[in-house]
């Protein structure tokens, strides 16, 4: 079974707290879960969180929101954060996404997933071809679980890929191409700090759709740039 975790807290240092303030009417898991509720296929979510008191309110987030499921685990080892949460839910694959990006494209991330299963892929990823905050990466429990018994580098615990990009030459891994109106890697649409809080409500309020394209928040993107 394939699996996405959101990874979220509310201790970011730059921006305390952003995975539940307000963008545009919603919070931005809100933003995350109302996008996945397109795929294609029913999905299992899960929110993975830290075991602070201070992201107790995640916990409480997602036991009002039927069908997301919370899992809490250590703040700063998130591989094993992601391990422990992909074997308890019994995850064949996980998606992973972060808590910080209110714009995955669910296009493309159907087309991962499809992908990553049929090709019977370790690692699959289209972050590097979108732009930053848009992308996802899927990767087998089998290299989740390889990257706990292998790493040994503080940056391996840090984030549940970091290892596997150190060593893709083991795995069977895979980029997927996206259209030309989408491959803009150099466009920045994820939320670390006021200035890109400020820009996603702008893109949010002046798509005035609900559901913003990658093209769109291209284009708006540039528009706020400029202002």
């Amino acid at each position: 079974m394939t699996g996405i975790i959101i990874q979220a807290r509310m201790g970011s240092r730059r921006l305390p707290g952003k995975i539940l303030m307000d963008f545009a009417g919603k919070t931005l898991l809100e933003h995350i879960l109302s996008r996945l509720s397109r795929l294609k296929d029913e999905i299992e979510v899960v929110i993975a969180t830290s075991d602070l008191k201070q992201d107790d309110v995640v916990e409480k987030f997602c036991s009002r929101h039927e069908g997301i499921y919370c899992f809490r685990g250590d703040e700063q080892n998130v591989l094993k954060r992601y391990y422990d949460c992909a074997t308890v839910h019994h995850f064949d694959n996980v998606v992973r996404l972060t808590g910080d990006n209110p714009f995955p494209d669910i296009e493309e991330l159907d087309k991962l997933i499809t992908h990553h299963e049929e090709a019977k892929m370790d690692f699959t990823e289209n972050f590097s071809m979108l732009p930053v905050g848009v992308g996802m990466e899927i990767m087998s429990y089998k290299a989740l679980e390889d990257s706990m018994e292998n790493a040994k580098l503080p940056k391996h615990f840090e984030h549940a890929d970091e290892y596997i990009l150190d060593n893709l030459d083991h795995y069977r891994h895979s980029t997927l191409a996206v259209p030309n109106a989408k491959h803009k890697p150099d466009v920045r649409l994820t939320v670390d700090t006021k200035q890109d809080y400020e820009k996603a409500c702008y893109i949010i309020r002046s798509a005035q759709t609900e559901y913003v394209t990658t093209e769109q928040a291209i284009l708006l993107s540039g528009k706020f740039e400029k202002a």
